[in-house]
């Protein structure tokens, strides 16, 4: 009988083409086909540059990339510690249902345990009901009395320059 094998390991360089394949799957998926304008070069510079700004896992399934985790640091006042934003989880469509999704998860929150960070945080949209009931499975809570902002593009510029 043949065991699948699941590994999460860091990304390296040599993963950034599969890491914006996954993100620019992640998009359609999203309903957002067309948004993304991150190029190689950018994923480069901000997770292996001079100041990495993420941090990313790979997951293999039966050694083939299934899908990734990104994560950054946070900070937050309230509690006066560091914790971990996940802007995004992924796995390919036709390797869900293995686990794979909650297997990167869980790994992230080991970081963030062994990091000391006293939590973990992310969005999901409100009709992606899969993922919603993974997250509430492994104990996540909903924060449905907080609304996400956001500020891009012109109206960012403009705020700037009104300085």
């Amino acid at each position: 009988m043949n065991e699948s094998t699941l590994n999460i390991r860091p990304a390296t360089p040599d993963d950034v083409p599969t890491i914006l394949t996954f993100i620019r799957e992640l998009a359609v998926y999203e309903r957002e086909p067309n948004a993304v304008v991150a190029t190689e070069a950018d994923l480069l510079r901000d997770g292996w540059g001079q100041a990495p700004r993420f941090t990313a896992l790979i997951a293999e399934y039966d050694s083939v990339a299934a899908g990734f985790a990104l994560y950054f640091t946070t900070y937050s006042t309230w509690r006066g510690h560091h914790g971990i934003w996940l802007e995004d989880l992924y796995v390919t469509p036709a390797l869900r249902s293995h686990g794979i999704g909650k297997a990167l998860l869980a790994r992230v929150a080991a970081i963030a345990v062994e990091q000391g960070c006293p939590r973990m945080e992310w969005s999901v949209l409100n009709w992606n009901e899969p993922s919603i009931a993974v997250y509430r499975h492994v104990g996540a809570v909903i924060m449905s009395e907080w609304s996400i902002m956001r500020l891009t593009d012109e109206p960012l510029k403009a705020l700037a320059a009104s300085d």
